[in-house]
């Protein structure tokens, strides 16, 4: 998680939002990326979608299910969806992101069962407390 943080503060630096991410495979650090979406002008360029993307280039498929994701933020309902679809088994992070995360929010996208029927089941959820 430190790493994370230390994305965060880099993507914060150049006017982003602080989020740091991270994807784990096997104990090894296979993607990491910071928010983007103000530099980039894009936004779906959140850390945690941005570190999919990276692993899914590394490992040259689009199921991570046994990849965990660690992120300084809960994932809001845009990331949650796509670490549903790529089957990320865990997710672990720092703050709660009460109005558009996917997990604490009114739109529980991280922890519903009402998906597709191809997904798999929700991921297991971490939150860490400071």
């Amino acid at each position: 998680m430190q790493r994370c943080e230390e994305l965060g503060l880099m993507a914060g630096s150049k006017g982003n939002p602080p989020v740091g991410a991270l994807i784990v495979k096997d104990n090894k650090i296979i993607a990491e990326a910071e928010e983007a979406g103000k530099t980039k002008n894009d936004i779906t360029c959140h850390a945690e979608i941005e570190a999919i993307r990276t692993a899914v280039r590394q490992l040259q498929t689009n199921d991570l299910s046994d990849c965990v994701l660690y992120t300084t933020h809960e994932p809001c309902v845009m990331c949650s969806y796509s670490i549903r679809f790529h089957k990320i088994k865990k997710v672990v992070f720092l703050n709660e992101v009460p109005f558009l995360g996917g997990v604490t929010s009114s739109m529980p996208v991280l922890t519903t069962e009402e998906v597709p029927p191809h997904w798999n089941k929700p991921p297991e959820i971490i939150h860490l407390k400071k």
